[in-house]
């Protein structure tokens, strides 16, 4: 891995000086700000070299936005972008959405506290 960041790193160095600077200077340089950041991949067990996960993770957002036109009221988005929330945390965690939302919408009648979407440790 080292040699790959001694090269890459020369590679952006040289991309701040003139005449690179003026196309990728600013991409070069923000690179440069977050270098550790960027290969924490390497150091640490479990973090992925990519955001794929994140990435798939909003497609069912994206996707509902793209085929609803999204929505015309700030109440609307907020709306959308908690429901969207719970169903996404909700599947992570193997939790049905309309058990949640049973859950949510009958401790809300009984004056209860909401069902939480934090995940219960193990023991």
């Amino acid at each position: 891995m080292a040699p790959l960041q001694a090269e890459l790193r020369q590679a952006l160095e040289a991309g701040l000086d003139p005449p690179h600077a003026v196309v990728a200077g600013a991409l070069c340089g923000n690179l440069l700000d977050c270098w550790p950041a960027l290969w924490t991949f390497a150091h640490v067990d479990g973090v992925e070299p990519t955001n794929n996960a994140a990435e798939r993770a909003l497609r069912p957002a994206v996707l509902w936005r793209t085929g609803s036109f999204g929505t015309q009221r700030e109440d609307g988005s907020r709306f959308v972008e908690r429901l969207l929330t719970v169903a996404a945390t909700g599947k992570q965690q193997g939790r049905g959405l309309l058990d949640f939302l049973v859950q949510a919408v009958t401790a809300c009648r009984l004056g209860l506290p909401p069902p939480s979407l934090v995940p219960v440790p193990s023991a």
